[in-house]
């Protein structure tokens, strides 16, 4: 299997695209900042599966018109591309009266916009194959979370675009589903989340602790393979039942 994976660089992304590798696919992923270290991944990449195909990206999806180039790109790359999977995102927090335009355009610009973006840059190659997957994570956020009316917003959008790509393309081989991650220890929630609300989270979550990324990223590759060919425009909470305990 051929997967495309955005912000690959780190966290989430980071840890689904070794677990790829491992798994014998090959992975084309994008990364935003251009001082990525791209050679420390490839070394990485390397010893986990010296196989497979591995290959980094600088994109900002926030503008269609490189987005398209890229795709182009990988495309040309990797001859073809069967799974597409979601993950770049950013969050600037505020309260939604304090909230600038900047800090609410650029969340849902990246989030929202830029995986409308890739979907529809690599809808060609699905429907030329007639069949494709499309994996986007969204967030326990997509409910709403104090201090976070821009991200909130972009991550219950997400819901909607991938039920809409489920609905008109499940009849070409193409499904699109949403995985909606609970607590998990990465870069974003290290950066953004106060140890108080950590705590409070875990204390109401039943298995009173923080998911681990391997977790989340077998749901992941799982909604991104043959094995779930039957799965369309679902949303999958991985959250160790936070989203519904009381």
């Amino acid at each position: 299997m051929k997967i495309f994976l955005t912000g690959g660089s780190r966290g989430i992304g980071l840890k689904t695209m070794m677990m790829a590798l491992e798994k014998g696919n090959d992975v084309a992923f994008t990364y935003n900042n251009p001082e990525t270290d791209v050679e420390a991944i490839y070394k990485e990449a390397g010893r986990v599966a010296p196989q497979q195909k591995c290959k980094g990206y600088l994109l900002n999806i926030r503008k269609n018109e490189d987005v398209v180039a890229v795709v182009d790109q990988v495309l040309e790359d990797f001859d073809t591309i069967d799974t597409v999977i979601n993950n770049a995102g950013i969050n600037k927090n505020n309260l939604a009266f304090s909230m600038t335009d900047d800090e609410w355009l650029d969340v849902i610009d990246t989030n929202l916009n830029g995986t409308f973006y890739v979907i529809r840059a690599f809808l060609p190659e699905f429907l030329a194959n007639r069949k494709g997957r499309f994996v986007t994570i969204s967030s326990i956020a997509k409910d709403g979370i104090s201090g976070q009316a821009n991200y909130s917003a972009s991550k219950a959008g997400l819901l909607g675009l991938s039920g809409a790509i489920a609905k008109e393309y499940g009849q070409k081989g193409i499904t699109s589903n949403v995985v909606v991650p609970g607590m998990f220890e990465t870069d974003m929630t290290k950066e953004s989340l106060s140890n108080s609300l950590k705590d409070f989270w875990i204390l109401h979550c039943p298995i009173k602790r923080m998911g681990k990324l391997e977790e989340l990223a077998e749901v992941i590759l799982f909604l991104g393979s043959d094995a779930a060919s039957f799965v369309n425009g679902q949303a999958i909470s991985v959250t160790g039942g936070l989203d519904w305990a009381e």
